[in-house]
């Protein structure tokens, strides 16, 4: 099943308000012959009002860098799902390895997460992966398969077809170093099993799966050409105008 590609670009904490509005304005001149794909940018909660309003007529989507679980009250420094959707996102990113591993997010956060999001109708791209350490140590599928069936615990088979999963290998992650096109297949190709056993095959089948980890113009050709990759989560490469040009326009 051929499944419709997304490029995702994560801009982390990073780009001041009106640095973001003139890249925002780059990408959705970009993106604005890319019709066979989607595009979704995740700037800074700071900038997500001026980069909506840069992005207004275009086919570029917008995400949250994260979301809390809850619609409002005092959590403070999160941001809920309602206030994401009134920024016009329809995409939050979740779980991300920086909120695992700086931050201490663990599997039962992160599925709340993606709850929430779901049932404010933004699409959570569930981030997975694994640190070198547990690469070399062979737990690089029990991990995946922890972070899946934990993240996704308690989801409806009429919600999952609305996630998005992202595999980012955390050693990969802005190095400079990228899993083999052999490896890259290979965890997605498990994450997709899982899938299929958490729901069903027909529902995995529509899960689109992203791979993130030091994606770039060299690479992002032979990625995208495996059987299960449908996209990519990137990084420091979509801070670059074009750079993530070029990442939108794989081949």
């Amino acid at each position: 099943m051929k499944r419709r590609p997304l490029i995702a670009g994560n801009w982390k904490m990073n780009l001041s308000v009106i640095e973001s509005r003139k890249l925002a304005e780059a990408i959705k001149k970009s993106a604005s012959n890319a019709t066979d794909r989607d595009v979704m940018i995740a700037p800074a909660f700071t900038s997500l009002s001026m980069v909506a309003s840069a992005l207004e007529g275009s086919r570029v989507l917008l995400g949250g860098q994260n979301v809390c679980w809850e619609e409002k009250g005092a959590y403070t420094a999160e941001i809920s799902p309602p206030m994401l959707k009134e920024l016009g996102c329809t995409f939050a990113i979740v779980g991300h390895s920086e909120r695992r591993h700086i931050f201490h997010e663990d599997n039962v956060m992160i599925n709340k997460r993606v709850k929430a999001a779901i049932n404010f109708d933004l699409t959570p791209i569930l981030c997975i992966g694994e640190t070198l350490e547990e690469r070399e140590s062979n737990n690089t599928m029990p991990i995946l398969e922890s972070q899946l069936r934990e993240g996704l615990q308690n989801l409806s088979l009429p919600s999952a077809s609305a996630i998005v999963i992202a595999y980012e290998p955390v050693w990969a992650i802005g190095t400079g170093k990228t899993a083999s096109n052999e490896q890259a297949q290979e965890a997605h190709a498990f994450t997709r099993k899982i899938l299929a056993d958490i729901f069903e095959k027909t529902i995995a089948s529509q899960i689109r799966i992203l791979y993130g980890g030091s994606v770039n113009p060299d690479n992002v050709d032979n990625l995208m050409s495996q059987d299960d990759i449908d996209g990519a989560l990137v990084g420091g490469a979509a801070l670059q105008p074009d750079t993530f040009d070029r990442i939108i326009h794989f081949n």
